[in-house]
């Protein structure tokens, strides 16, 4: 029978450039990728397909031809990453588990069973293409591709065996001759015609290995991914675009955000393990695939005033020049224009600089984009557009009635998997068909034992590989335990309660998604791998190590499909108000809903669960927990290097609480949600959500850089009108302005959600800005003049204003 690769194998990038009918072969200089003859700056965005909401395995929302044709007809362009190796957060690094059972296999480098099956995927893939001509040289989309994915470091450890590795890695995706150039991430030594090419915050200090390749940044980091137990982490869009400015200015001419929407790991395809079934990322595009304000729109006008420079950036190399002792200036002239950057890197102030005889300011870690030398149009840290406050509204009409029924447990090792002495590695008895093993030996207990007699219980300690424990008792939960991403180890010492003659012990072993990072990370190990020993006996204590064990794959309810639409039929389930409030561990929830109305996304509140997964219609939606995160929720500049450490988010709070439920799984009525605790929750306060917009902020200086404003330089034309700068604000579709919450035009302080009022105000503000009310969209200009008058001469005023979004009438 074949063996199936999972089509998450693959990252795949729109690139956001509208996209010509490509005529021939996509080449490259030390510029640019050259498409149709012309260099070209890109911007693209990474999107995982499978993690977006679900339309698409070469089936269903694996639909790997779809996708891109679908790309194409957005008119982007593509750069199809093959790897086949991902990271990702996605279990497994987005191998499929069989291939680790393959006799003699090494995964990622010089082994011949690992190249036989990356080099079978990668032909696979690349037919695929060729057969749909998708690739450009075919006039198809597809412009770059990717093989292997940041090896570099992975090489460093493997040796000579690493280095024949990436260098046959090469040469095989070069073969396959697809017309398109081929790229390796973080792989400093790509042999040629290969573009090795940079991933990570910063990529300014990054040069290709060879003069006449141009300088790509493959993975421009727009947040952090997240873990459960952690924090939420956030990368300001002022630090994102003074980084991809910084890497602009010095030559650089490919950038891709990843991720530019993250998405959701529906199923059990997060990896780590414990990483979140949310994988947002902090992108442009949430999880939801809204608009996260500001990041999208100032990356948006970043992209035009860099775009306004194109041609001098890719005729020309830049002249750079010092403007102080923390401050530069890259200019490029070229016959078809002039192009400059001011940057200032200091991170604490301010900088008054003098260029091409006029006076500049630029703030703290900020870089101005003039497009004809003269005019600035974009800096990085003056954020024009709104910022949108998010919210998940209870959709109070979707009342669920709960039922219930109970995993077995006193069953357990009636009829198991497998009877062996000792202890086994999980995976290896799973293959991964399921979270959970369960590992269930019996004890035989004296009657004359003294703890029997009223004396200190025994106490139960066991060693684990991860990632969770849950220990049973007769059937009874004595306690749980669990690792961390950080150290998936467990080590479990809790009290235990046996009694007189035999008693069995079952361990729930429960895997929370596989590795998908390091080195032989396909050798590490998951379960219970001992020792298990009992204390407090009177014979002192007794190992249970090498005992006989028995093993049961997965749970009951899972055997049965309790999850699919036709299983939850199978079983009779508990009614009855007391359902909710008798909160039991191993235990399986189920009600039915129907679809709310309205556009909004929608989203389940596990808050009042524990840890389990969750199911809609028979399609899993994920892994849930409520673990509460722990970290350093400190206030957050965008001034200085950014590293995930820095502004997170969340602390004291659950790291996830909404899971979101892709409509396009829903019927109109009669939706089936079924869920799985593992600990004990309050499934009564289970609840759909609708994601929407609650307020929109703005804060704009009168002096604002606007585009409109930028004319190439033509002689002899008059000089144009001076476009006054204005306050944008926008609900969501189906929404309202319904109020203004605060607005001032003057010297206002703090920020959104925070307005203040300054020494300077003018007390026509709310006049002004209540004109929007009524209005999805509204704009107001900043002057003197439309706010009846100069509240403060020879000071420089802005508008800062919320406004209140509401559901339309």
């Amino acid at each position: 029978m074949a063996r199936r690769w999972p089509a998450a194998a693959l990252l795949l990038l729109g690139l956001a450039v509208a996209a010509a009918a490509v005529e021939g072969a996509v080449t490259y200089d030390k510029k640019a990728v050259v498409i149709n003859g012309q260099r070209r700056i890109l911007f693209s965005g990474s999107i995982h397909y499978p993690r977006s909401t679900p339309e698409y395995n070469f089936e269903g929302r694996y639909d790997l031809v779809k996708f891109i044709k679908t790309a194409q007809k957005a008119g982007l362009f593509v750069h199809l990453r093959i790897g086949p190796y991902i990271c990702g957060e996605w279990n497994f690094g987005g191998f499929p588990v069989w291939l680790k059972y393959v006799p003699g296999i090494s995964f990622r480098t010089d082994n011949e069973p690992f190249k036989t099956a990356m080099q079978g995927f990668t032909e696979k893939i690349v037919g695929m293409m060729k057969s749909e001509e998708l690739f450009a040289s075919q006039g198809g989309p597809i412009i770059l591709s990717q093989i292997e994915n940041e090896y570099g470091p992975e090489e460093k450890e493997f040796g000579a065996a690493g280095k024949s590795y990436s260098n046959w890695a090469a040469k095989m995706a070069v073969g396959l001759d697809t017309g398109v150039p081929w790229v390796m991430c973080k792989q400093d030594d790509a042999p040629d015609p290969v573009i090795n090419a940079c991933n990570g915050f910063y990529c300014d200090a990054f040069s290709p290995n060879q003069p006449y390749k141009p300088t790509m940044w493959t993975e421009a980091w727009t947040g952090w991914f997240t873990e459960f137990g952690g924090t939420i982490r956030k990368r300001p869009v002022e630090d994102l675009s003074f980084a991809v400015a910084r890497f602009v200015q010095k030559g650089g001419s490919f950038i891709n955000y990843y991720m530019y929407h993250g998405g959701t790991n529906f199923g059990r395809t997060a990896g780590g393990p414990f990483i979140t079934t949310s994988y947002d990322y902090d992108a442009p595009l949430d999880e939801y695939g809204l608009a996260r304000e500001p990041k999208y729109g100032h990356l948006k006008e970043l992209h035009r005033a860099i775009k306004l420079c194109e041609p001098a950036l890719v005729s020309v190399d830049p002249a750079v020049t010092s403007l102080g002792s923390m401050q530069e200036a890259h200019v490029y002239r070229s016959p078809s224009g002039c192009a400059a950057f001011l940057a200032n890197y200091n991170s604490n102030s301010h900088a008054k600089v003098f260029f091409n005889n006029e006076h500049y300011s630029l703030p703290p870690w900020s870089i101005s984009i003039l497009p004809d030398c003269k005019t600035v149009v974009f800096n990085t840290a003056t954020v024009g557009v709104q910022t949108s406050q998010m919210q998940m509204w209870a959709d109070g009409a979707s009342t669920m009635m709960w039922e219930r029924y109970d995993e077995e447990v006193g069953s357990l090792a009636a009829a198991p998997v497998l009877t062996t002495t000792g202890l086994l590695e999980q995976l290896n008895v799973t293959r991964d068909t399921s979270d959970y093993l369960w590992y269930i030996t019996s004890v035989d207990i004296n009657p004359s034992e003294t703890f029997l007699q009223g004396g200190k219980p025994l106490s139960l300690t066991v060693q684990s590989a991860g990632h969770a424990l849950h220990i049973f008792i007769n059937g009874q939960l004595q306690g749980s335990a669990s690792g961390t991403r950080e150290d998936k180890r467990i080590s479990y010492k809790g009290d235990v309660h046996l009694r007189a003659g035999t008693n069995k012990i079952a361990l729930l072993s429960v895997a929370c998604g596989l590795p998908n990072i390091g080195v032989h990370y396909e050798t590490w190990n998951t379960g219970v791998n001992g020792p298990v020993v009992l204390h407090r006996l009177d014979e002192g204590s007794r190992d249970l190590t090498w005992q006989t064990w028995s093993y049961q794959v997965g749970l009951k309810g899972e055997q049965m499909n309790l999850n699919s639409l036709e299983g939850a039929s199978s079983v009779e389930w508990m009614q009855g108000s007391l359902i909710a409030k008798n909160q039991m561990p191993l235990t399986w929830y189920r009600a039915y809903f129907d679809t709310p109305s309205g556009d909004e996304p929608l989203a389940l509140d596990m808050g009042s669960m524990g840890k389990g997964q969750i199911w809609i219609n028979g399609q899993s939606i994920g892994r849930y927990s409520t673990a509460y995160a722990t970290g350093d929720c400190k206030d957050c500049s965008y001034t200085g290097s950014f590293r995930a450490t820095r502004c997170q988010a969340g602390c004291g709070q659950p790291t996830q609480r909404w899971y979101h439920v892709p409509k396009s799984w829903l019927q109109p009525t009669r939706n089936l949600l079924v869920v799985f605790e593992e600990l004990g929750g309050d499934s009564s306060k289970i609840s759909l959500a609708k994601r929407s917009v609650s307020s929109v902020c703005a804060d704009v200086s009168e002096f604002h850089p606007d585009i409109k404003n930028w004319q190439t330089e033509n002689a002899g034309e008059p000089a144009p009108e001076f476009h006054k700068p204005k306050v944008h604000l926008r609900c969501a579709v189906g929404q309202s302005i319904s109020a203004i919450k605060f607005a001032s035009f003057g010297t206002p302080l703090g920020t959104c959600g925070n307005f203040e009022q300054g020494e300077c105000h003018s007390t026509k503000s709310h006049t002004v800005l209540e004109k929007c009310i009524g209005k999805q969209r509204c704009a107001v200009t900043i002057s003197p003049d439309n706010f009846g008058g100069d509240p403060c001469p020879n000071m420089m005023k802005r508008v800062a204003v919320e406004a209140v979004c509401s559901p339309g009438t």
